[in-house]
């Protein structure tokens, strides 16, 4: 094949890809119904540009009929090319809207300097956007966050908020009002990367407001990319895992009822059966699926002999 075939080629199968990705999340979450105004929050990284992107794909061959509105927060920080996202949207066609906030002159004063300026700067960004939702009379407001982000986010409650939580693809706002909805919860962000690379999408860098990096944040990323290094397909089981919670095995107990178990002489649906038959043996017990690498197992056999 020629090298510009095999290039279309490729970057056709990844756009295909994103797309199915996409539907199954939508599908599954039932993110997008009939009659739909969206309102698609773009803050000119690769995430939301790839997002907007792929639901306008979406919307030309959906069944059903939907609205979008691209929505950017011009949070007026320094050096912000103001004009890039509205030329990109009346190049595409879309319906937009442009929000001027000086919300970063209030993150200045109330954020001591060098200090990470995120939480306060995505918590004013937020109410911006409910408010503007509402505005617009949108049903509900997408974001970009992807699989990684979300892997990341339960790693980051775990280590250091002490609960076993995440991003879910679909919420209520906490002020009740919408529905907030991130369609690209099953793509990868090394995908969204690459698709970015290929379309040329306008992107505008993140780090204008001069914060310092969530640390936090890049102590785990950094701890998923080694594990995606050591066992591919790690992150694949755990997308797996946020989609297969069983509070009979966690320790809640304001989601199970441990205090009034009982033994009873039939077969318990909530048992644990991981010892019950010991002709088995531990090749029976960790049986590697199609994601799950043998080494990760290897490392669990050595750990439990």
């Amino acid at each position: 094949m020629h090298p510009q075939q095999r290039e279309k080629y490729e970057a056709d199968k990844l756009a295909k890809k994103l797309r199915h990705y996409t539907g199954d999340a939508v599908h599954d979450f039932a993110m997008i119904e009939q009659g739909d105004k969206i309102m698609v929050c773009v803050s000119g990284g690769k995430d939301s540009l790839a997002m907007l992107d792929i639901l306008m794909s979406l919307q030309r061959n959906a069944p059903i009929d939907f609205e979008l509105i691209a929505v950017n927060l011009d949070q007026k920080q320094p050096g912000f090319p103001a004009h890039i996202l509205p030329e990109y949207f009346e190049k595409l066609g879309v319906p937009y809207k442009i929000v001027e906030r000086d919300t970063y002159s209030i993150v200045k004063r109330l954020i001591p300097e060098g200090a990470t300026t995120c939480s306060l700067c995505s918590r004013l960004r937020r109410g911006v956007l409910y408010s503007t939702a509402t505005e617009l009379g949108c049903t509900k407001i997408a974001l970009g966050h992807h699989r990684d982000d979300l892997i990341e986010t339960l790693f980051l409650n775990m280590f250091y908020g002490g609960k076993l939580k995440s991003m879910p693809p679909k919420l209520v706002s906490d002020d009740g009002k919408h529905i907030v909805i991130r369609p690209l919860a099953y793509c990868r962000e090394k995908d969204l990367e690459r698709y970015a690379a290929i379309k040329e999408f306008p992107i505008i860098p993140c780090d204008l407001c001069g914060s310092q990096p969530n640390l936090q944040r890049k102590v785990i990323k950094t701890m998923l990319e080694e594990w995606d290094r050591k066992f591919p397909g790690s992150r694949e089981s755990m997308l797996r895992a946020l989609q297969h919670v069983v509070p009979s095995h966690l320790a809640d107990h304001s989601l199970y009822n441990f205090k009034d178990l009982k033994t009873q002489d039939t077969p318990f649906e909530d048992g644990d059966t991981a010892f019950d038959d010991e002709d088995c043996g531990l090749a029976g017990l960790i049986r590697p699926t199609r994601n799950e690498p043998e080494e990760a197992f290897d490392l669990v056999k050595a750990n439990l002999s």
